[in-house]
């Protein structure tokens, strides 16, 4: 099932920009103090590296991924997301927009 809307947040307004704009997000902190960054990856191969275990939930597009020490791509599409341990990386690579919601715990 794929998030459409996310209640009662807080929003930064300043947005993350990444990768000379190949990927912006914008951090939201929910009421009971969860963590979350809602953003668009461009088309582009890139690497992302975690500090904290992060759920990358799919809300349009899709992407290719592969998790750090693995050498298998797989996809994720709208409704499907994929974990990412803390500490890690993953690399993605999108050829259209990859819309997301990113999961931090």
């Amino acid at each position: 099932m794929t998030t459409e809307k996310i209640d009662n947040v807080s929003v930064t307004t300043q947005a993350n920009v990444y990768f000379d704009g190949k990927c912006v997000s914008h951090g939201i902190t929910l009421a009971d103090g969860t963590r979350k960054s809602v953003g668009v990856v461009l088309p582009s191969e890139l690497t992302f590296n975690t500090g904290a275990p992060e759920i990358m939930e799919c809300v349009a597009g899709e992407c290719s991924y592969r998790l750090a020490g693995s050498s298998e791509w797989l996809t994720s599409s709208a409704g499907q997301s994929f974990k990412v341990a803390g500490n890690s990386s993953f690399d993605i690579r999108v050829t259209g927009a990859y819309h997301y919601i990113c999961h931090f715990g």
